[in-house]
Order: structure tokens, then C-alpha cells, then sequence
């Protein structure tokens, strides 16, 4: 890995953000509980929190995680959606924990929630982050598939890894190159726990060998590039503000030498790219052979003849006769060899 010391910041005092929402064309659903399910999972994250000061109350209450939760899991039952909600809202305070954690911090964090985890009916510690994670751990045990629980905890495992090297690097004033940045960030963006989330939210049990298959593996770290390099764009200010530069602007300021406003294009048009790339294209070639199959099955007169548009059209079969089975006996003195034609020219 190859590094480039940090400079003296930007002199820049504005930029102007890429038309990331008008080139997203997926529809944008939104769970019927938002509502709720924000309120309940904001009383979770106050409840018994005395370190929560009013200020660190209302940046909750703005950061709206209930609505990004429902953004993200719509169509998912109550329980899950609650769920999902409880453990975003936990991930930002975690985050927020975090900024400022030495390695040695991070440690303790760490074996904490990583205990919490794995054993969430029988760890225990006094920190109140242990009964926050036993506590939506529970919850999701009780119904996840195996798999999706592995794959909850090893990449909740791989997610303080991350941030262990983040912290490092913050600490020797140091920017990664690109290439080590991006993976670095599939991790510390925390977004590959959110996808087992999506498996446990809907009910999946996909077994192991599909889930690492690198089809659907390149469609994870795809959507992964997208919603973390978006994310580094609008959290750019905040961050520069704070002096922190984990951020992919911040790497191609360094790396290729270009001034704020040329890297933040750069990144937009890297976000641009992303979904057309892998994401797009395979994702609307699941749904091409959903909807080509479905009416080639009446275009084709394998199925129903030439009768096929009129029952597209009617949704009616006329059932064939069924064919007159004719048994075959074979003599029980009929050696193999002669069934088989041996000896014979084919």
C-alpha cells in the first residue's frame, strides 16, 4: 500500500454536488411505518443514556435514521423493519463513538460488541453498548437463517478491522491511494452488514455457496462503491470541517493532484458509472429474462400451438387428450447385450 501525506487543506468555499438523484432510475419506496418505527427506535437509543446531551439528542432527531430504514426496508414486517431501524440508529452512535477512539479504544469497543454478538444471551458488561447489541441480537436470532447470521457477524468483524486501519491512518496524517482506499471503505462504510440485513428483513435463507458466488458477490461491492462513494460527496463538508480525511475526495485531491471541485467530479462521475456497470446491467437482465420468458412462452408453439396470443389473451387452455400408453415388456431370458444392440453397427 502506498501512501500520500496529508497537505494543508482546500481553500475552496464552495462546491457544487453531481445530479446524483436525477441519474438513479429506481424507484424510491418508503415502509407505511416510518413514523412509528422512527419514534420507537429513537425512545430505544435515549432510553437509560445519560451520556446524551440535548445537542447529541437533536442531531438524532435530525439525522431522521428511522427514515432511512424505511427507505431501505420497505415492505419488510414490523418486527424487522424495527430491527433494522434499532441497529442503523445504533451504527451512527457507534460511529460517532468512534471518530475520535484511539486504537486502543477501538479494541475495547470491538471485543465488546463482537461478544455481544456471538454470545447474546450469556456475555455480559456493565457498558450499556453490550445491552444495546444483546438486546436487537436477540431479536434477529429468532428468526435469521444461519448464513445470514455468519454473514452478520463476520462482516460486523471485518467493519472494526476497517476502522482499526482508519483510525491508524488518521493518527499518522496520512491519505491511502484509490485502490487501497476502496477497499478499505467496502468495510468501514459498515454497508456489508445492512446487506445480511436484507436477507434477515425479508426472510431469505440463500445457502453459502450462492451468497459467494462473485456474481453475487460483485453486485454487493457494486452497490457498496454507490452508496459509500455518494455518501463520501455529501459528507465531505462535514468531515473537512473536522479535519478528517477518510473520504475518496480527499484521496483523488492527493493521488492525481486536482483541486477540490475537479475531484468531486471525478467521484460523481464515478457513481455514475457504478450503477451502469455491474448493478444495472445485470439487475435489468434478471428482469429482461422475467418478462422475455414470460411472453416467448406464448409467442412459441412449444406450449400451445398456434394458439398461443389467444391465450395470452384468454388466460384459457383447452387440455390435449392424454396419449395411449403402450407398455413395452421385455423377456426376462433377454440378455443386456441384446438390448443394447451389442455387436451391431449403430
Amino acid at each position: 500500500m502506498s501512501f500520500f501525506s496529508s497537505t494543508s487543506p482546500s481553500t475552496h468555499t464552495t462546491l457544487l454536488l453531481p445530479d446524483l438523484i436525477s441519474h438513479c432510475t429506481f424507484d424510491l419506496h418508503i415502509d407505511r411505518n416510518h413514523k412509528l418505527v422512527s419514534i420507537e427506535s429513537k425512545r430505544w437509543l435515549f432510553n437509560g443514556d445519560s451520556d446524551l446531551d440535548d445537542a447529541s439528542r437533536h442531531a438524532f432527531h435530525g439525522l431522521k435514521g428511522g427514515k432511512l430504514t424505511a427507505m431501505c426496508y420497505p415492505n419488510v414486517g414490523y418486527p424487522q423493519l424495527r430491527v433494522c431501524a434499532d441497529f442503523l440508529n445504533w451504527l451512527f452512535h457507534l460511529d460517532n463513538l468512534s471518530d475520535d477512539m484511539t486504537d486502543r479504544g477501538l479494541d475495547e469497543v470491538a471485543n465488546l460488541v463482537m461478544n455481544s454478538m456471538y454470545h447474546p444471551h450469556t456475555y455480559r458488561s456493565p457498558a450499556r453498548l453490550n445491552r444495546m447489541t444483546t438486546d436487537f441480537c436477540k431479536r434477529i436470532v429468532q428468526t435469521a437463517a444461519p448464513g445470514t447470521l455468519q454473514r452478520f457477524r463476520e462482516t460486523m468483524d471485518l467493519f472494526f478491522q476497517a476502522i482499526h486501519q482508519q483510525a491508524r491512518d488518521r493518527a499518522s496524517g496520512t491519505i491511502p491511494d484509490l485502490e487501497s482506499y476502496i477497499a478499505l471503505r467496502r468495510d468501514t462504510s459498515g454497508c456489508k452488514p445492512c446487506w445480511a440485513l436484507i436477507e434477515y428483513a425479508h426472510h431469505l435463507h440463500i445457502p453459502d455457496d450462492v451468497m459467494n458466488h462473485p456474481i453475487i458477490q460483485s453486485l454487493g461491492e457494486a452497490t457498496n462503491d454507490l452508496v459509500t462513494w455518494s455518501n463520501d460527496i455529501f459528507s465531505y463538508d462535514v468531515e473537512q470541517s473536522k479535519g478528517h480525511t477518510h473520504n475518496m475526495i480527499d484521496v483523488i485531491m492527493y493521488e492525481q493532484g486536482l483541486g477540490l471541485q475537479a475531484a468531486v467530479d471525478v467521484v460523481g462521475d464515478l457513481c455514475k458509472a457504478c450503477p451502469r456497470s455491474v448493478l444495472r446491467v445485470y439487475v435489468d437482465g434478471l428482469a429482461d429474462w422475467i418478462v422475455g420468458s414470460l411472453h416467448w412462452s406464448f409467442e412459441t408453439e412449444r406450449y400451445f400451438g398456434k394458439t398461443g396470443m389467444r391465450v395470452k389473451q384468454t388466460k384459457r387452455v383447452t387440455l390435449r387428450p392424454k396419449a395411449v400408453q403402450t407398455k413395452c415388456v421385455v423377456p426376462i431370458t433377454t440378455s443386456p447385450s441384446a438390448l443394447l444392440g451389442e455387436g451391431r453397427a449403430p
